[in-house]
């Protein structure tokens, strides 16, 4: 008698995978990956960016001359101070005559090379990367060029051997503040550091306008060139437009690099951070006066640029209205 031996076949239901559980533990809940991720950047931020922060709120209400744990409560008294100081306030009144120069001129020039950029059908990337290099370039580093070669005073930098081409004599680009010739030497690096990368904005911006605005225009009668451009192309361009001289602004008043290494030794053209910085660390060490003046000027700057925005409409959202 023979015997068989019946082998369990698994139902449906069994030889179906179980689904995977769920790890537990710290290492598979999200709250745990969350942290994980960004606890080292929120530890960061908080150490460096709003520990100083509130450090130079609280100094800005005490004596605080040499030493950064003082204890003698002044008040509004370093606000006043700083408010009444005349090279503050000089500080403030040049830099806002700078702003509403540099702004509207990196504007328009970063706007133009954005529209040169992208009309071109060949080596468009070319000329893109070789306009946007500058950004990558240290103010520092640009700066000691400007200085030491393109502007520097002597018969062999760069500027005056041009200019001896005409005829002109040697100008001391730096030294004399009478004509100010220093601000040109600021502009223009400025403006060769800057534009570049408000370009690539701009370059943005444009590829993202519908061609068929521009088809319903010919079909209008509108003629390519100043009408396109004032009637549909910067019309497009409202929003980013707004965004780009907000950043400007705010550029402009926080401007310190290249002014403390082109006019370091001078005590005219200096910015309010430079002030600030000579005022602070300079050899008075008045910490509670460096920190009012400091956020009297972040003040001002998120003033100036809710103002702007406002009157630009930032934030409207359809470009087009």
């Amino acid at each position: 008698m023979s015997t068989t031996t019946k082998l369990d076949v698994p139902s449906s239901a069994t030889a179906k995978a179980s689904p995977a559980k769920p790890r537990r533990g710290l290492r598979g809940s999200p709250a745990f990956t969350f942290w994980l991720f960004t606890g080292p950047f929120l530890i960061g931020l908080a150490i460096f960016v709003y520990a100083p922060i509130f450090w130079s709120l609280w100094l800005s209400f005490f004596e605080a001359r040499f030493t950064v744990t003082p204890d003698k409560f002044v008040g509004f008294d370093n606000y006043v101070y700083m408010l009444t100081n005349d090279d503050f306030v000089g500080s403030l009144g040049t830099f806002t005559v700078f702003a509403a120069f540099i702004v509207p001129t990196t504007w328009a020039l970063s706007l133009g090379l954005a529209l040169l950029v992208n009309r071109l059908r060949f080596m468009r990337a070319f000329f893109r990367s070789v306009f946007f290099l500058p950004t990558a370039v240290s103010y520092v580093a640009a700066s000691l060029i400007w200085k030491m070669s393109i502007f520097s005073g002597v018969r062999f930098g760069l500027m005056n051997t041009v200019l001896g081409w005409f005829g002109v004599e040697n100008i001391a680009w730096l030294i004399d503040p009478n004509p100010p010739w220093y601000w040109l030497v600021i502009v223009s690096a400025r403006l060769w550091l800057q534009s570049g990368f408000y370009m690539i904005l701009f370059i943005a911006a444009l590829q993202n306008i519908p061609y068929e605005l521009y088809e319903a225009a010919a079909i209008d009668g509108a003629k390519s060139g100043w009408q396109t451009f004032w009637h549909i192309t910067l019309p497009q361009l409202r929003a980013t437009s707004t965004a780009v001289i907000l950043l400007l602004l705010v550029a402009a008043y926080q401007a310190f690099d290249e002014f403390f290494n082109l006019l370091s030794k001078t005590t005219w053209g200096r910015p309010p951070l430079m002030e600030l910085y000579y005022k602070a660390l300079g050899e008075s060490q008045d910490y509670g006066a460096g920190s009012a003046g400091a956020l009297i000027l972040t003040v001002l700057i998120c003033a100036v640029t809710l103002l702007q925005g406002k009157i630009m409409g930032f934030g409207r959202g359809d470009e087009s209205k």
